[in-house]
């Protein structure tokens, strides 16, 4: 009976360690970036890959002409706080690549954090919380964090005014691509492709 219940856990290890390899993300992009979070008990490959596509992605779409990655910072932050920035427009298909990688981090997320979907007690945001630079941001977001208080909205409003510390702090910036964009990304239906409007060449018609 107890070589029966061994053999039974064994092929149920097997099963779950392959169902992981299966899930394991390759389609890194961004691997000649510098490491910018070291965070201990996370996947930091997969969170940096995260950062840097996230960044990308904003420049891309609020920096098409400038190609300014302040600018971006800037723009997204002040529409994500109210929660009205473009998600469906910023998000490339590698960054839906990494976010289906990203679901499978289960510590990653809380699905009864009615304020957003970002587990507040995960390793990320203790990495995140005690490596912020600037030390204002640092005590508020800490004090939040401590009293069950934290939200994109209430965490954004001293955020917005500080946007520009994202280019040298990653760890802030960090904060913004996890609550403010991969969090809000499960609320948007990506199934649903919107159609261009026909452009119209006016040349043609009389």
């Amino acid at each position: 009976m107890k070589t029966k219940f061994h053999l039974i856990a064994f092929l149920l290890i097997i099963n779950v360690t392959s169902c992981k390899k299966e899930k394991t993300f390759t389609e890194f992009e961004f691997t000649e970036k510098p490491i910018a979070l070291i965070c201990e008990n996370t996947n930091s490959k997969l969170y940096n890959e995260a950062l840097y596509s996230f960044e990308n992605d904003i420049l891309n779409f609020y920096g098409k002409n400038n190609k300014n990655l302040l600018s971006a910072y800037s723009q997204f932050i002040r529409l994500a706080v109210y929660n009205t920035a473009n998600y469906k427009g910023i998000a490339s298909e590698h960054t839906l690549k990494v976010f289906e990688a990203l679901k499978n981090d289960s510590e990653l997320w809380d699905a009864n954090n009615t304020k957003s979907h970002l587990n507040y007690k995960s390793d990320l945001m203790t990495c995140i919380s005690q490596n912020i630079a600037n030390k204002d941001l640092k005590t508020t977001l800490n004090a939040l964090l401590s009293t069950n208080s934290m939200s994109p909205k209430l965490f954004g409003t001293p955020l917005a005014t500080n946007y520009s510390l994202a280019l040298s702090d990653k760890y802030l910036a960090s904060y913004v691509a996890f609550d403010l964009f991969y969090a809000k990304l499960f609320d948007v239906d990506f199934s649903i492709i919107e159609k261009e409007k026909p452009k119209v060449d006016f040349n043609l018609t009389k």
